[in-house]
């Protein structure tokens, strides 16, 4: 993820499986950064990615956080495999 890491950018994914489950998924996958681990749904809860703590699988987003801690962009991802291109495009 050599475009990501020229322009200082950090990629991590959260979802609501276990760490196991997500270290198995990153694996299978390829994925080039973290899969962090969402179960008690705390952090999809705080960014609008669910409503409730019994949700089943949180809204796919795309946060830009720069370097205040402070979110610059919320994207609704509508198409994963264009998603790349359109966080650099954003961001150019």
């Amino acid at each position: 993820m050599p475009q990501y890491a020229e322009r200082n950018i950090q990629i991590l994914g959260v979802s609501f499986d276990s760490p196991k489950a997500n270290r198995a998924f990153a694996e299978k996958n390829g994925f080039g950064f973290p899969l962090l681990s969402d179960e008690s749904r705390e952090l999809a809860l705080a960014y609008g990615a669910c409503a409730q703590d019994d949700a089943r699988f949180p809204a796919r987003l795309t946060f830009v956080i720069g370097p205040e801690g402070l979110v610059e962009h919320s994207i609704e991802t509508k198409d994963p495999k264009g998603q790349a291109q359109a966080l650099l495009d954003l961001l150019d």
